[in-house]
């Protein structure tokens, strides 16, 4: 079935106790703000300027520092399976979205995207 997907986000995974240090130094970094996401506290991001990607900064729980990609689709299902038939791994589903693995093991996330959201003009088809 027909459907887009894009790389959508840088993610840069941290543990609790390095979080502030790591925002305030990509905040710097880079020019930009990143906001704290009101439905997601442990979130703080923001689209890059001049660019058609986005940096997020994410609180970890548990587990070491990494950065991870985000993958952004309008059918996850046919997204999850098209990257399964190139070696991907399903990992488990978080709210609504698939964390995975490359064939190399590491690991990103595909996360659904509004519908009508993607299109010709800012992600690739897929048919």
């Amino acid at each position: 079935m027909p459907h887009y997907s894009r790389l959508c986000k840088i993610v840069i995974d941290v543990p609790d106790a390095d979080h502030d240090a790591e925002l305030g130094f990509w905040q710097a970094a880079t020019g930009v703000t990143l906001n704290r996401y009101e439905s997601e506290p442990a979130y703080h991001g923001a689209d890059l300027r001049g660019q058609d990607i986005g940096l997020l900064v994410q609180r970890l729980e548990d587990g070491p520092a990494r950065v991870h990609l985000d993958i952004h689709t309008d059918d996850l299902e046919a997204e999850v399976a098209r990257l399964e038939r190139l070696g991907a791994k399903r990992v488990r589903q978080v709210r609504g979205w698939w964390i995975m693995r490359d064939p190399a093991g590491l690991p990103f996330c595909v996360i659904p995207d509004a519908p009508g959201s993607l299109d010709d003009g800012n992600a690739q088809r897929w048919d």
